[in-house]
């Protein structure tokens, strides 16, 4: 982030975090709103992670909750298996997570980004149902029973730490001489390959990034739930992120926040119609389609800026006679 930016932004995340921390200690937010609290956050962290590579490069994948699936298991494999103090064997756990996730995003990177499109988007839930299937019938995994008694690591301020960090990370990597190479190829990857830009190598590179901080996400979870299985990490956990990644519109980070926020309270408000929460999704993509790729969050944000601007003729003439 730049400097001014980046002040804004932890100052907000201060702000923010003192504010709930606060309630919940005097006990204005009970222990069910602060759980929800926690899952919005762990959203968060695998919401932005695929909007990286969704949105900032343009490819479709939709098997990123196996990534998350394999930062799950190996953090919970390694506290479960190792006595160490918690403030060692946890950050260690969940670290080797999101690499063991990366280092599976590059194999399954390398065959899978030569693709584009539809097809990409086909061969990623291939990958993601392999590594359930996987995750299903392995002896150290304990199969389709899952682990119990997974170390209970993650809280609200761990967990809030870390969404801070990897939002700032990635908002970094984006402003970085590589983060406009990943938008050159998503705007133009032939144009790219043109002028030199190994557009694979940059591809791979953005695709294990964002398997490393759902990895990370992934160790988040199996802490915060303590038990965990294969079924947990399918199809429609990926759906449910990429759902969150096109309404905060595509490329725009904090409008993926902002939706991570808004989807969490929704799934609560409708856990009473789970029935028909399929549904309602449906037609929030179909909403979202017809606002096109700027996401609602934008769009609001825009007509907001008509609204004033119509509200204000003389700014609006002034910049006129500026730009003259």
């Amino acid at each position: 982030m730049k400097s001014n930016t980046t002040t804004k932004f932890l100052a907000i995340s201060i702000v923010t975090y003192a504010i709930l921390a606060v309630c919940m200690a005097t006990g204005v937010i009970n222990g069910y709103i602060s759980g929800i609290i926690v899952s919005i956050l762990i959203n968060i962290i695998m919401a932005v992670s695929l909007a990286f590579v969704t949105g900032y490069l343009g490819e479709l994948v939709l098997g990123h909750a196996g990534f998350m699936g394999i930062g799950a298991y190996v953090s919970a494999i390694i506290t479960m298996n190792i006595d160490l103090p918690m403030f060692i064997e946890f950050p260690f756990a969940v670290i080797c997570g999101g690499i063991f996730a990366a280092l599976i995003g590059i194999l399954i990177g390398i065959p899978a980004l030569r693709l584009r499109g539809d097809y990409l988007g086909i061969i990623t839930l291939g990958f993601g149902e392999i590594i359930r299937i996987v995750l299903n019938n392995l002896k150290i995994t304990n199969g389709a029973q899952g682990l119990s008694g997974v170390p209970s690591y993650s809280n609200f301020t761990i967990t809030f730490l870390i969404v801070i960090l990897t939002i700032v990370i990635l908002y970094k990597i984006i402003n970085s001489r590589q983060g406009r190479v990943v938008i050159a190829i998503r705007e133009n990857e032939i144009a790219a390959d043109c002028v030199g830009v190994s557009t694979f190598y940059y591809k791979t590179m953005a695709f294990s990034i964002a398997a490393l901080f759902a990895g990370i996400g992934g160790g988040l979870y199996a802490h915060y739930h303590t038990v965990i299985n294969p079924t947990s990490f399918g199809f429609a956990l990926s759906i449910e992120y990429l759902i969150i990644v096109v309404l905060g519109g595509m490329g725009n980070l904090f409008g993926t926040v902002l939706a991570g926020i808004i989807l969490g309270i929704l799934n609560e408000a409708l856990r009473s119609f789970s029935e028909y929460r399929t549904i309602i999704y449906s037609l929030v993509l179909i909403t979202i389609m017809i606002c096109r790729s700027k996401g609602i969050t934008m769009q609001i944000i825009i007509s907001k800026i008509n609204v004033s601007k119509k509200n204000n003729p003389e700014k609006l003439n002034q910049r006129r006679h500026k730009k003259c």
